[in-house]
């Protein structure tokens, strides 16, 4: 009976969350998760010995509960007591701690095949994920559910987002005026998100209206090339423009106020310009529900302010 609702369990959870999973045909204990390289990965037992080499995975992870089950992160991850790696570090590292699971992103994979290859010969599991949109990202958590254990943590982290938006939308839907704002992602080459990504999911279930709907993805990715001139076209109509602060962008106020031709926007105007966190709107955790609520209070302070959404 305790097996038969276990793999119950499993097969809701693929089929509600879409999750890539599968039961292997030849043993129903054990499941397969699907990464988004397309390799398959074997659960025969939670993985226990965990190397996280992206800071939004380690994140995560602890969010799930885990802790003694992570011997590893990234350089830019916080947490005392574990050892640093990073793709550039010899596989020679790796095997030392002997891991039995490295999480990466396909980034790392495509950039570093020897050390995946490395590690897969020496049979450590590689895990690779980096979601693109909201939905994606819930799968990706069930994901990290199967793989450690923590599905049921899994589901409720999802749960718990979905309601939190809900409870934020009843507030920006109700709201009458809706203010348009460009999006910066990065601001030397004057590129914006793509609809559908989470920065954009953020905006928007703040109450913004995206002024560069009409962005299209460079390479495949959730980063759009704008360009000055159409961001210029719509001067008159961007009541605020907010830009992230992040690794691969680094804006201040001062530089984009004082962008040749940036005078005519209504947001510089009218001293509407505003930095948020890149972690907060643009990585594949829990904390996007901080970064809907700041962008919220950006725009709607007297919604979203002191007596408004907590």
């Amino acid at each position: 009976m305790t097996r038969f609702l276990f793999n119950t369990a499993i097969l809701i959870v693929c089929l509600f969350f879409s999750a890539s999973c599968v039961r292997a045909a030849e043993n129903e204990d054990i499941l397969v998760v699907q990464d988004h390289t397309g390799a398959s990965i074997q659960v025969k037992a939670p993985f226990t010995r965990i190397i996280s080499l992206y800071g939004a995975h380690t994140d995560n992870l602890r969010n799930l509960g885990l802790d003694k089950e992570i011997i590893g992160v990234s350089p830019s991850d916080h947490w005392q007591g574990k050892a640093v790696f990073s793709y550039h570090d010899g596989l020679e590292k790796f095997l030392a701690y002997k891991p039995d699971l490295v999480f990466t992103r396909p980034m790392i994979n495509h950039g570093y095949p020897r050390l995946i290859e490395g590690l897969e010969k020496a049979g450590i599991a590689v895990a690779s994920f980096q979601p693109s949109t909201v939905d994606e990202m819930f799968e990706y958590w069930v994901s990290l559910g199967m793989l450690t254990g923590k599905t049921a943590e899994a589901r409720e982290m999802v749960s718990h987002f979905k309601e939190e938006i809900a409870r934020i939308r009843k507030i920006s839907d109700a709201l009458p005026d809706k203010k348009r704002v460009y999006f910066e992602a990065i601001h030397d080459r004057m590129r914006t998100f793509t609809p559908g990504s989470m920065a954009i999911y953020a905006l928007e279930a703040a109450g913004g209206v995206n002024a560069a709907a009409d962005a299209t993805s460079v390479r495949g990715t959730n980063i759009a090339y704008y360009g000055k001139e159409r961001i210029l076209s719509k001067a008159g109509e961007i009541d605020v423009f907010l830009s992230q602060d992040g690794a691969m962008n680094q804006p201040t106020i001062p530089m984009i106020i004082n962008e040749p031709g940036f005078e005519i926007i209504k947001a510089v105007q009218e001293g509407q310009v505003y930095i948020v966190e890149e972690r907060l709107v643009s990585r594949p955790t829990a904390a996007l529900l901080d970064g809907v609520l700041i962008i919220g209070e950006i725009l709607y302070p007297e919604a979203f302010g002191k007596g408004g959404v907590q």
